[in-house]
């Protein structure tokens, strides 16, 4: 088993001031569609992608592969993962919402159309709204994806009983 936690490249955030931080896009505002980094999404996309494409060219069956990540970590893994050409063993978005998701069913890749998508949030998240993940589980689940929703007290973090549900997701998804 191998583990690749990339990092973000270093950006001016427009929603913290134009603070530079590690971020995988700009984020202009949490709550629309409009005004979306479609440049800095690309390319971190793309950024993903080689990631992927370089864990197969060394051997790991893209059906071993499970994509995962946290609020913006979290959206990309869902819009690339959602997109991959080839079959994921599973998809994971932790306080993550939909980059474009009116795009989603004229963009997504028939390969991962019955990947396992494991979503789970914060109720009490200030920074991405529990509604944005919820629209995730609602939308995938009209798509027919096998997505599983979790929702825990807690503010934009992690907490103990998340991380035994996403273990149990993963023995599931990897065997």
């Amino acid at each position: 088993m191998r583990f690749i936690f990339p990092h973000a490249l270093m950006r001016p955030i427009t929603i913290n001031g134009g603070a530079v931080m590690r971020a995988w896009y700009d984020i202009k505002e949490m709550s629309t569609n409009r005004g979306q980094d479609e440049a800095g999404i690309n390319d971190s996309a793309a950024r993903i992608c080689s990631l992927i494409d370089r864990e197969i060219e060394r051997g790991i069956p893209a059906s071993n592969i499970v994509l995962a990540g946290f609020s913006q970590g979290g959206a990309m893994a869902l819009h690339v993962g959602l997109r991959y050409p080839h079959k994921l063993a599973g998809i994971m978005g932790l306080s993550a919402y939909l980059l474009f998701p009116d795009r989603l069913q004229t963009e997504y890749a028939k390969a991962n159309a019955q990947t396992s998508v494991f979503l789970a949030h914060g109720s009490q998240d200030p920074m991405v709204p529990i509604a944005l993940g919820q629209s995730v589980f609602s939308i995938l689940k009209s798509g027919q994806w096998p997505v599983e929703w979790h929702s825990y007290p807690i503010p934009h973090s992690v907490s103990p009983e998340e991380i035994a549900d996403i273990g149990r997701w993963l023995q599931k998804v990897l065997g």
